[in-house]
């Protein structure tokens, strides 16, 4: 019996964990040493900041002798549509004071305008439905709705030149969403930069990736290449992810030369709509 995964069900989760952890005259060390878990996983989890995952539920279980009590009722993401790869991620997302993400090819999720994701959705593989389209859709215009809030988290955007050339569902389209950007980036709500093509190689080349810091929480950085993605933790390597980032960054375009970029090509593609209706 799954229950909704928010801060409220999880704080229920963790108090319960730290009960059971007690009453069997366990440290959340000892706990983390049997359960092979990190002590600070433990900690987030006590607190209601994270939840496991099913594999770390039925380690649980079995040291504490819960008769599967946690994995039963481990938090889900309820019925939210999101590739399975990204929900540790999605769970992360909402919780960060500050979020900094390259994006190699299209445009950020929570950046993405309803025709561009629904574009998105209706060219990946495998196959889905209209139907299902439609679900991953609603997750992910509801993911947007963290930029809301003018103050948190701070956004920063770093976009491949190719993000703004790819045309995704033709020229009307995409002059919607790069004017989108612009004005997110107009408000102040978010910053963006552009690497140019002219950059040549730089450090990001390989993929996506998102770096997240939270108030109560170190760091983490999510990378991400074709059906996969996986969440760093290591403080180590997210320090090498942190790096990679700023040297990208300072090859970037400034925050107010990629508006007018992103201008100058929302432009184009409006005139070539314009020229497609009226040939």
């Amino acid at each position: 019996m799954a229950i909704e995964d928010n801060p409220r069900s999880r704080e229920q989760y963790g108090q319960e964990l730290k009960r059971r952890r007690e009453a069997a005259g366990l440290t959340q060390e000892e706990l983390s040493q049997r359960a092979v878990m990190s002590r600070t996983h433990i900690a987030h989890i006590e607190a209601g900041r994270r939840r496991p995952d099913v594999e770390d539920a039925r380690r649980l279980d079995q040291v504490l002798g819960a008769g599967g009590f946690f994995e039963r009722f481990l938090p889900t993401l309820d019925g939210r549509k999101v590739a399975e790869h990204f929900k540790g991620a999605l769970e992360f997302e909402g919780q960060a004071t500050a979020i900094k993400e390259y994006a190699p090819s299209l445009v950020p999720g929570v950046l993405q305008t309803q025709q561009y994701a629904y574009e998105v959705f209706s060219s990946s593989y495998p196959r889905k439905s209209d139907g299902e389209c439609e679900q991953f859709l609603a997750t992910r215009l509801d993911r947007a709705r963290i930029l809301d809030n003018f103050h948190s988290p701070e956004f920063c955007a770093l976009l491949d030149e190719t993000v703004l050339r790819r045309v995704i569902g033709g020229p009307a389209v995409m002059c919607e969403q790069l004017r989108h950007i612009v004005e997110l980036g107009e408000c102040r709500r978010i910053h963006v930069h552009v690497l140019p093509f002219s950059v040549g190689a730089h450090t990001l080349l390989e993929g996506f990736l998102s770096l997240m810091w939270f108030e109560e929480m170190p760091p983490i950085a999510y990378a991400e290449g074709v059906n996969n993605g996986r969440i760093l933790e290591l403080p180590s390597s997210v320090r090498e992810c942190q790096e990679i980032y700023d040297l990208a960054l300072g090859d970037s375009l400034s925050h107010r030369k990629s508006l007018d970029l992103l201008r100058s090509v929302a432009e184009d593609y409006e005139h070539a709509a314009q020229r497609a209706h009226h040939p």
